[in-house]
């Protein structure tokens, strides 16, 4: 194998990394590589001719200079990921999974159906960017295999969610109401930061897509947990906890199918994306 560092002046922003990792998923789908977009460079691990490369980036209005060519041997290959994604998704997988043991604890106290589907669903969010983050740097192929399998996790925990609903409806149950609004208001605002570390992603390739779609939907399900916590306190009813368990269930379904039918679209050659340094940075 080859390593060959390439210097691109053109490249300084994240949708530029995307595109040559794109197009080396064409050329070489064994390659790696390792970005330092401060720098502007590009440490590629290839088996093809460095030439090859060179004319690729070209094409795409992406010219580089090659600084240093060497031969490598297979142990010296680092295991590597984009630090951009890798890190948002970071983030985000730590945001959710301790969400998701705060509302599954409470919700199983507090007998709301409501905080436990949110909870299930944090928890399929945590498979989504575990995955997704598995899926960082590698081939195409695996990134949509990462989104296929995000989709199915989703299903069937929004299953499980509709299974406790009809049990809490047939067994009955008091659900509290300050703690569904509480824990929910919480739920809210870590989601509302998800959704910020992950908006510069959203129209990324089909893993961060996925991730993008399941931090939108949990605002939604979040202020429907909320507004069905007012709803108990008022009626004194637990029709309200049970409702919006089963929406959260049906939400939480859609979102899967969605990754699902999202996984098995094929992507087609890159084309140069619009970025500029002041939108990027």
């Amino acid at each position: 194998m080859y390593k060959s560092t390439i210097k691109i002046s053109k490249m300084d922003c994240p949708s530029e990394i995307k595109m040559i990792e794109g197009l080396m998923e064409g050329l070489d789908g064994n390659a790696k590589m390792e970005f330092d977009l401060d720098s502007r460079i590009v440490h590629f691990y290839h088996d093809i001719d460095n030439q090859r490369i060179l004319a690729a980036l070209k094409s795409i209005s992406l010219p580089g200079e090659l600084i240093i060519f060497e031969e490598v041997s297979e142990n010296e290959v680092p295991e590597i990921a984009p630090s951009v994604e890798a890190r948002t998704l970071k983030y985000l997988l730590i945001i959710n999974f301790t969400m998701f043991i705060i509302e599954i604890i409470i919700g199983i106290y507090a007998e709301s159906t409501g905080l436990v589907a949110d909870g299930l669903d944090m928890l399929a969010d945590s498979f989504v960017y575990g995955l997704s983050l598995y899926a960082v740097g590698r081939s195409l192929a695996m990134k949509h295999k990462a989104a296929y399998f995000s989709g199915i996790m989703q299903i069937t925990l929004g299953l499980l969610c509709l299974i406790e609903v009809g049990r809490k409806f047939y067994y009955g149950s008091e659900p509290l109401s300050s703690y569904m609004i509480v824990i929910s208001l919480l739920a809210l605002i870590a989601n509302l930061l998800c959704l910020i570390l992950i908006h510069k992603h959203k129209d990324g390739e089909v893993h961060m897509k996925a991730s993008w779609i399941f931090s939108a939907n949990d605002v939604i399900v979040n202020t429907g947990v909320i507004i069905s916590g007012v709803l108990v306190y008022f009626l004194k009813s637990n029709a309200p906890d049970l409702i919006i368990g089963g929406v959260v269930s049906i939400i939480v379904i859609r979102g899967g199918i969605s990754i699902i039918k999202l996984s098995k679209i094929k992507t087609t050659k890159p084309v140069k994306e619009s970025c500029c340094s002041n939108s990027c940075n």
